[in-house]
Order: C-alpha cells, then sequence, then structure tokens
C-alpha cells in the first residue's frame, strides 16, 4: 500500500464524482483538501468525526423537483427535450444506456464508447465515462450527451433552477458550467479535442413553469481551470512524502490525533468553501481571528498581515509595520482615519 492510501487507514478510498471534481476549483490553492481528495479520505466522517460536521446536499424538495423534470424532459423517448434541443428529426435515435440495471459500469462504460465512437446521430442517455483523477479512475455519469449534425459532440445538463426572464441565479448557473466542463474533459480525453465542443447546453425551467428552456455555455475557462487543478492533484505524493510519519486520517484514531495531523496539512480557507467543502467547518474555526475568515478580497489587500489583532494595531498605530506591512498599514491607517472623520 503507497504512503498516500494509507493515509486513509484500512478502509477504501472515496470515490469522486462529477461534483467533488467541480468543488477542486473552488480553492485550488488549498493543499489540505488537495491531498485529503487524493487520498480519498471520507471528509464527511472525518469532519464529523472530529466535532465539525457541516451541511451539504440538496433538499428533499429540491431532489423530487429535479428528478421530475428530468422524467418529464425524456419521456416518450426524449419528445420533449428533442424540441428544446431543436432537434425534432425522429431520425436522431434515443439510447438509454442505463436501462439495463444489472449492467456493470465497465460495461456501460464500453457501450457508451462504442455509441461515441460511432458516425451514428444520436442522443445518449446515462452514458459512463471515466477521468483519471491523481491516479483514481473516476466514472461520470453525464445527463445527456448529443450528438450534433456539425460532428462535434455536446454535452447536456437538465437543472431544476429557474431561468426568468432569461436570468437564472449566478452561483447555480457557474456550478453547472464548471460540472459540464468536467463531463467534457472527460470526453476530450477518450476522444480528442476536436470531437467535442466547448460549448454545453444547460436545459432548465423556464420562469415559474415547468416549461423547458435550453441556453448555450461556453466553459472553456472552467477546462483550463479544471486541467490546471487535475495536474496539481498528481503533484500530491511529493506533498504526502514530505509529511511527517505520524499523520494520519484513519477515522479509528483519537480525536487528538486526527486534529494534529489536519494542522500538518496547510489550508487555505476563505467563506465561499462553506458551499463546498466538508472541512469547511473546522477551517472556519482554526481561521477565527485570521484576515482569511473575511474573504479572499481582504486577505490579499493585506497581504502579510495574517490576524486581525494586528489588522487593528496597525490602523491604530500601535503596532509598528514590518517592510512587507508597510504599503497595508498606510491602507488602514487611511481607512481608521476616514472612519474616524465620518462617525465624527
Amino acid at each position: 500500500m503507497s504512503r498516500i492510501d494509507r493515509l486513509r487507514g484500512p478502509v477504501p478510498g472515496k470515490r469522486h464524482n462529477a461534483r467533488t471534481i467541480a468543488a477542486l476549483t473552488a480553492n485550488p490553492g488549498c493543499t489540505r483538501r488537495a491531498v485529503l481528495d487524493a487520498a480519498g479520505v471520507d471528509k464527511p466522517a472525518l469532519a464529523q468525526r472530529i466535532g465539525f460536521a457541516g451541511r451539504f446536499g440538496q433538499s428533499r424538495f429540491a431532489l423530487a423537483r429535479g428528478n421530475a423534470f428530468e422524467a418529464m424532459l425524456k419521456a416518450d423517448g426524449g419528445a420533449l427535450l428533442r424540441e428544446t434541443l431543436g432537434i425534432p428529426d425522429i431520425s436522431v435515435s434515443y439510447d438509454d444506456l442505463g436501462d439495463d440495471a444489472d449492467d456493470t459500469l465497465d460495461a456501460r462504460h464500453r457501450r457508451t464508447r462504442q455509441l461515441l465512437e460511432s458516425a451514428r446521430t444520436a442522443l445518449i442517455d446515462h452514458p459512463l465515462l471515466t477521468l483519471d483523477v491523481a491516479g483514481q479512475t473516476v466514472y461520470l455519469e453525464p445527463d445527456l450527451i448529443a450528438f450534433q449534425r456539425d460532428g462535434h459532440l455536446r454535452v447536456v445538463e437538465i437543472k431544476s433552477f429557474a431561468i426568468i426572464d432569461g436570468q437564472a441565479d449566478a452561483a447555480k448557473v457557474s456550478a453547472a458550467a464548471v460540472q459540464a466542463a468536467v463531463y467534457v474533459l472527460a470526453l476530450r480525453r477518450l476522444l480528442g479535442d476536436e470531437r467535442v465542443s466547448h460549448e454545453v447546453v444547460l436545459v432548465a425551467p423556464a420562469n415559474f413553469s415547468m416549461s423547458p428552456i435550453a441556453v448555450v455555455l461556453d466553459v472553456r475557462k472552467q477546462l483550463a481551470t479544471l486541467r490546471r487543478q487535475l495536474s496539481r492533484l498528481a503533484s500530491v505524493p511529493s506533498l504526502v512524502a514530505a509529511l511527517p510519519p505520524e499523520v494520519s486520517f484513519d477515522l479509528a484514531l483519537p480525536v487528538p490525533d486526527l486534529l494534529s495531523s489536519l494542522t500538518a496539512l496547510d489550508a487555505r480557507y476563505a467563506p465561499e468553501c462553506l458551499s463546498t467543502c466538508e472541512m469547511s467547518v473546522y477551517c472556519r474555526h482554526e481561521a477565527a481571528g485570521t484576515t482569511a475568515a473575511l474573504g479572499r478580497p481582504v486577505r490579499e489587500a493585506l497581504g502579510g498581515v495574517e490576524t486581525i489583532a494586528d489588522v487593528l494595531g496597525l490602523a491604530g498605530g500601535t503596532l509598528t509595520p514590518t517592510e512587507d506591512q508597510a504599503e497595508a498599514a498606510a491602507l488602514l491607517r487611511a481607512a481608521s482615519r476616514l472612519r474616524d472623520e465620518a462617525l465624527s
């Protein structure tokens, strides 16, 4: 067993999916997350074990609405989906690879590949793709892959959040784009960049109804970020090799030992982590009193000033800045002066 596998103890590694891979792009500078994910550590279980469990996942109502919306689109051989995508031609086949519930993952992946490599124009439901993540083969299941007449494949991402008057929640659209980019990357590594379009189709309810609308998203930026982060995960073994030998995330260990192991990994906490990482509640607790807890813009504007106590000391003139802190100290003193003038 390799050193990176020993980090999680005598349990199988927790496998990635499209959501967890997409979440890697939210904080690419965090060594803690990179190592825990590469080692396949069960982060929700670890967070619960040390007393800092977070709440993740969709509500039952959102899941039920999403399932109902997808089922409506795919009913009758994807009739409504064809209309939404502008593919009325009945000669475009609809292949559902999820019909055989007894199919193994490898068998469904083989069938997906055969369909993708054929010249047939089709809509493929329940396809199965693979992507290598830090040496681990991850199985991914897009909502749909659509063959276009121009010879390029497009990923179709089905979401249940509403697009109202052409606008949708920016955070939800961004998350959908990153998740779709994971599927595009997997397809490109299977078939080559020239076969797979960088444009994906987002299908969601229009306004306050269940009537679908399709919009096109360009995911080139998300693809570039994904490639960088996955290449960074590939270098994680060198980070792991530098860790002290006693570092382990075996959930059978006492809590103090797990906490000690976590401190051996540098974290890069930001408030946005609360919606993307299962360890974020612990990292927020750990970052209390630091500028990182105030968000990336504050941390970057105050580069070299690590704690809120130092911020207050520099702003009030009670702390002498180092050479690296001189610029930040001048900004803080000016801000403090303007605040005092406004209050008086």
